[in-house]
Order: structure tokens, then sequence, then C-alpha cells
């Protein structure tokens, strides 16, 4: 089953992961695993330090500001995608970026462009987003110098 969280669904759930770790209180897998991005990104505590702020920003779309809420979703994406190697490949692609860059973190964003690429292509097109570009994308990463 595919579930498809709604904006505010996704931005409630960072900000009350965000929440529970600063807390101390007792994390479920996916929230333990969306805190350690979260401490990634220090720019992004204020706002999700703020859930009736954070979902008040949603009516305002500004595309020069980061999202921080996609963000923080992007590297959930590739986290689970690295777990179970889907698309094949990802796994190895993506842990020889981290080597190379010698960061993990460092290898998420450049996996991020990739993504990023195949939504806007995909959107663009009106079609599936197509996992063989997304994957050439992410492995190209990890072969060029």
């Amino acid at each position: 089953m595919l579930i498809q969280p709604s904006q505010a669904d996704v931005r409630r759930f960072f900000c009350g992961a965000y929440a529970k770790s600063r807390s101390g209180t007792k994390l479920e897998p996916i929230e333990m695993l969306a805190s350690q991005w979260i401490d990634e990104h220090p720019e992004y505590h204020a706002e999700l330090a703020d859930v009736d702020a954070a979902l008040a920003a949603m009516l305002d779309v500004n595309p020069a500001r980061d999202n921080p809420f996609l963000h923080l979703s992007m590297h959930l994406s590739i986290s689970e995608q690295c777990s179970i190697d889907q698309p094949r490949g990802i796994r190895q692609a993506v842990e020889l970026i981290s080597h190379k860059k010698q960061s993990l973190h460092e290898a998420h964003h450049a996996t991020m462009e990739c993504l990023g690429r195949m939504i806007f292509e995909s959107q663009r097109a009106g079609k599936m987003p197509d996992g063989n570009v997304y994957i050439e994308c992410v492995q190209r990463h990890a072969t060029q110098d």
C-alpha cells in the first residue's frame, strides 16, 4: 500500500519528531531516523519548533526559499531507498559518493540533485518518474571526480 501523507501531515511529523527528540520522549524508528537528519540541519530547528507556524507557512509559497520539510523528506526517502536497495544499485552508488565526499550527508545532497531532477522532468513531461534516469544520474555522481 502506498502511503501519501498530506503536506500538513509531513510538517506535523517532522515538528513532532523534533519536539519528541528535544524532550527526550521515546521515538519510533522512523522518528529516530528523521531526528538524525534534523540534527544535521540546525538551520531548520526554529521552523521545526513551531508546528502552528509551519502549518501556516504552507500558504506562503516562495520558490526562492528552502523548504525544510521537502529537504528532510528527501533525506528520509533516500535513506529508505538505500535500506532496500531500490532502485537497484542506489545503495552502492550512495556509499561510493559518501566515501568519495567523506560524508553521508553530502552524498545525500548529491543524490537529491538527481531525485529532484527526475521529479521535475516527470512533472514537466506529465509522465511517471523514470527510476532508470535517476539511478544513472546517482551512479554518474559516484564515478565522476
